[in-house]
């Protein structure tokens, strides 16, 4: 059975794309310096609707003692994983919630990273590209869900260090972003491809849209 078919890891290349796009328009201008030194306190904001967005908080009513949900909740996982267990579908608007919520990360990401010194949107792309098609339920295999969190665990372990290098990155972006005005393009591109790596096993492993096993490389 091959790789395609069923998969379940890498057995070489593949001549398909991935199907899971993702990518960063490259700002060839000079960035706004300012914001680019300050962008962590800039950033407070957007970082607080993400979090209202993209975790679930509780209040307790201090008359009723009741929990009371006070924001929605981040990337659906178990709903999608039991539906494709036992009805073998995936709800479309399941779908795009993940794929919208997925695509406002990643601006809010881009733009912690100093790759484009527009403030995040909530709803336009922006300079950030990334799709993925909504996935024929049928065609998934339906007990892969249950373990493919455990079969991606070689890209966390990888990730994680390419993680601590695209910190280091960052940190200089910002210092020569701050003299130059300009973000360097081989550390564009490197963070770009970190970013396509993650968004590659989010899909396959956490929001289940893909059979295919990520590839273990930065490039599209």
């Amino acid at each position: 059975m091959s790789e395609d078919t069923a998969g379940i890891g890498p057995t070489g290349p593949t001549q398909q794309p991935y199907p899971v796009r993702f990518d960063v328009d490259y700002p060839d201008r000079g960035l706004d310096r300012l914001s680019t030194a300050f962008r962590l306190i800039v950033a407070i904001p957007i970082l607080v609707v993400l979090g209202t967005v993209g975790g679930q908080a509780q209040q307790i009513d201090t008359e009723s003692g009741a929990a009371v949900v006070s924001a929605a909740g981040g990337l659906l996982f178990v709903p999608p994983l039991l539906m494709l267990l036992f009805r073998r579908k995936y709800p479309r608007w399941w779908f795009d919630w993940n794929r919208e919520l997925l695509r406002f990360v990643n601006r809010v990401i881009v733009y912690l990273a100093l790759m484009d010194d527009r403030y995040p949107s909530t709803d336009e792309h922006q300079s950030v590209r990334l799709d993925f098609d909504h996935p024929d339920a049928r065609a998934l295999n339906r007990w892969l869900p249950l373990v493919k969190w455990l079969l991606a665990v070689p890209h966390y372990i990888v990730l994680f260090f390419l993680d601590i290098a695209a910190v280091v990155a960052v940190v200089a972006a910002w210092f020569t972003i701050l003299f130059t005005g300009r973000h360097p393009r081989a550390l564009f591109d490197f963070l770009t491809g970190v970013g396509r790596w993650h968004n590659r096993v989010v899909a396959y492993a956490w929001i289940l849209v893909t059979d295919r096993y990520p590839p273990f490389r930065l490039a599209p």
